[in-house]
């Protein structure tokens, strides 16, 4: 296991952060769905404009954190060789498709063309990818895990390690 190099509260920020870029630009692929097979409804189509804008946001928001994290993985390990591929997947292809999604709406937020709707969609696949990759380094790697993490682990504003041993003082 290893533990998150930039936490807030005892907690990894970069799985706190990761939520809001996720639902928010996940949520808008829903929202397009609804523009094009509910009749081009155009409040559809600036909510998930707006969505996207905000997503794209808290996805830069999440990315320091998380390279943060990156970098303190050692070299020649799996988990360094599925981090580097997990943010590669969100910087450049989530990140990417949304934000070329959202620049081609730009001139009219209510009615994308056809190509801003599919490159959301295949935003939404590379980020299920990504999102399993990431899933993958917590669940499978325990990147972002304290070590000595278990069922009965003291919370982590108690101070104490998850083990629930006291650190010994230098």
């Amino acid at each position: 296991m290893m533990n998150s190099r930039f936490k807030f509260l005892g907690h990894s920020v970069h799985q706190m952060l990761i939520v809001f870029p996720l639902g928010l630009l996940m949520a808008s692929v829903a929202f397009d769905a609804l523009y094009y097979f509910g009749g081009r409804e155009r409040r559809w189509a600036e909510v998930a404009y707006w969505m996207i804008a905000a997503g794209l946001i808290g996805a830069v928001a999440a990315a320091l954190p998380g390279l943060i994290d990156w970098l303190a993985i050692p070299a020649g390990t799996r988990a360094k060789r599925i981090g580097l591929m997990h943010g590669l997947a969100n910087a450049v292809g989530v990140v990417g498709l949304f934000g070329a999604s959202w620049l081609l709406r730009r001139s009219s937020p209510t009615s994308p063309s056809d190509l801003a709707l599919l490159l959301s969609a295949a935003g939404l696949i590379v980020g299920g990818v990504a999102g399993w990759l990431g899933g993958e380094l917590v669940d499978r790697l325990g990147v972002g895990v304290d070590p000595g993490a278990n069922l009965d682990a003291p919370s982590s504003l108690s101070g104490r390690p998850a083990s629930g041993r006291p650190v010994p003082h230098a």
